[in-house]
């Protein structure tokens, strides 16, 4: 059974930057598309970018140029980091594996929270 585990929320400065993780089981992660999500109160969830497994990375609109994703294969790990931050990227994070076309595992997401 694939299970994804991130961490790496918490209180963040405005400006500040931060780095989250999703840790992958039971699966070779390097050979699945993966993808960050978030999703902010009373709004619906926002992918934030994808990591195809040929490691190629694009990025969602409202942080393209701030965001980085990449992979550690060995540590079987997804990473996002953000820069720049803003109170509007408070949310819950998540990340996402694509094992095909129709199935799907979800992490239980971490709070990001945005304030001085």
């Amino acid at each position: 059974q694939v299970q994804l585990v991130e961490s790496g929320g918490g209180l963040v400065q405005p400006g500040g930057s931060l780095r989250l993780s999703c840790v992958v089981s039971g699966r070779n992660a390097s050979f699945y598309e993966m993808e960050w999500w978030r999703q902010a109160p009373g709004k619906q969830r926002e992918l934030i970018g994808e990591i195809s497994s040929a490691d190629f990375s694009t990025y969602g609109a409202p942080v393209k140029g701030r965001s980085t994703i990449w992979r550690d294969n060995p540590k079987n790990t997804l990473y996002l980091h953000m820069s720049n931050l803003k109170a509007e990227d408070t949310a819950v994070y998540y990340c996402r594996i694509r094992l095909t076309a129709t199935q799907d595992t979800w992490g239980q997401g971490t709070q990001v929270t945005v304030s001085s």
